[in-house]
């Protein structure tokens, strides 16, 4: 999975542009050292909570569209960019080794 759409349920501007989805890249680990965190937080139960500050802070980076943009989704939109941003720091059941 090293990119993904999303079709946005309401268009944004970005680069003066009306866009109607957005592409998302798998961040590079030089991008993850320069924000300083990770999209989530792993809660008591073990299951990863949304940091949805920094979150915005990889839309912007993995969607090449401007923080003023990421401003302008639409709440459920934001809510399953960023549940898609976190999925790229997840392991995939197949990748996992079985030592």
């Amino acid at each position: 999975m090293s990119t993904v759409t999303h079709i946005l349920a309401e268009p944004i501007q970005a680069h003066g542009e009306e866009v109607k989805e957005l592409t998302l890249r798998r961040p590079t680990v030089q991008e993850c050292r320069a924000i300083k965190a990770l999209p989530y937080n792993i809660g008591e139960s073990g299951y990863p909570i949304l940091d949805v500050e920094v979150a915005a802070k990889y839309i912007a980076v993995c969607a090449t569209i401007p923080a003023s943009s990421v401003n302008q989704l639409a709440l459920p939109d934001l809510n399953n960019v960023a549940w898609l941003i976190v999925g790229f720091f997840m392991p995939r059941d197949s990748e996992q080794s079985a030592a």
